[in-house]
């Protein structure tokens, strides 16, 4: 279903659902390119900016999070920008419809939508999903700081798993933003001209927006690179302080199971085998050679 705003002499189209039948209303009526009406047919192409004569079509990715897990998914925008109208398609970024909506309502309420260009209402579509997508990425680094709090406990498990989940996103973020990040440097550039003139500041603003995103990301996975490495650092020292232990009880356990295995054999030309007092000997002879190794890996600071 095709719902349309008319803000002035411009008209903003929403297609929420896209069938076939729509589709083919665009291609008949505004005689978009094939390749384009193809690609709204599937998700998650890849971001990129098509330019016409008289027209653009642009496939943009912004993160959002999944309400059933803890990972961040991909959230897609098409928008085909032209002089006088601007559509939207797709359920993808529920955002984009969330601010359609809120401008059907203020019609409803006549209230004034002061837009004057395709160029503005563009902008104001980027800066809207831009500025949404900043608190999830404050929610990465949220989420690194309490990790960087409680590298230190005893949950290894725990850990683990939270580095798993937050470096699985940040790569996400880096996927999503790095090819962006030149695409919206065109509009900065004058790659892409648009339809309205003195709009350079607004997609330098725009610009800036995507660039602070770009490096929180970039220090997002230094850190996580970083806490990685620390954790791994920690659990190998707790591993090799373990297997220290382990190794100082089977070098003292070693000369006193030898004893024991020795006269366990019961050969009667073995020293104090038959005497009265044998067992205790035997016994004092290992907790005194017992107590000399130990004394002398505490003397070495092995223990």
């Amino acid at each position: 279903m095709i719902e349309t705003i008319k803000i002035g002499t411009l008209k903003w189209h929403h297609i929420l659902n896209p069938t076939d039948e729509n589709l083919q209303y665009l291609k008949d009526n505004y005689h978009f390119h094939p390749l384009d009406i193809e690609d709204c047919k599937t998700i998650n192409q890849r971001s990129k900016i098509d330019i016409y004569d008289d027209y653009y079509f642009l496939i943009l990715h912004f993160p959002g999070f999944d309400k059933k897990s803890p990972f961040l998914r991909t959230k897609e925008v098409k928008i085909f920008w032209g002089e006088d109208y601007i559509i939207t398609l797709g359920q993808s970024h529920w955002l984009v419809y969330q601010m359609f909506q809120e401008v059907v309502e203020q019609k409803q309420r006549n209230e004034e939508f002061e837009i004057g260009t395709t160029d503005a209402l563009l902008y104001r579509i980027l800066e809207r999903v831009i500025t949404e997508s900043l608190p999830i990425i404050r929610r990465v680094g949220n989420e690194l700081d309490y990790l960087n709090q409680e590298l230190f406990n005893k949950k290894a498990e725990k850990t683990i798993e939270q580095i798993s989940i937050i470096r699985k996103n940040i790569i996400l973020l880096n996927t999503i933003f790095k090819p962006q990040l030149r695409l919206f440097a065109k509009f900065e550039t004058g790659s892409v001209e648009g339809f309205a003139e003195n709009m350079e500041d607004y997609w330098g603003n725009i610009l800036d927006y995507y660039q602070r995103m770009w490096d929180m990301t970039e220090d997002y996975e230094e850190l996580i690179e970083g806490l990685s490495k620390t954790f791994d650092s920690l659990q190998t020292n707790k591993i090799n302080e373990i297997m220290k232990v382990l190794t100082m009880v089977s070098a003292i356990l070693l000369p006193l199971t030898f004893i024991t295995g020795l006269y366990g054999m019961n050969l009667d030309w073995l020293p104090y085998s038959k005497g009265p007092y044998s067992f205790w000997v035997i016994i004092t002879s290992m907790f005194i050679i017992a107590t000399t190794m130990i004394f002398y890996f505490k003397r070495r600071k092995w223990m």
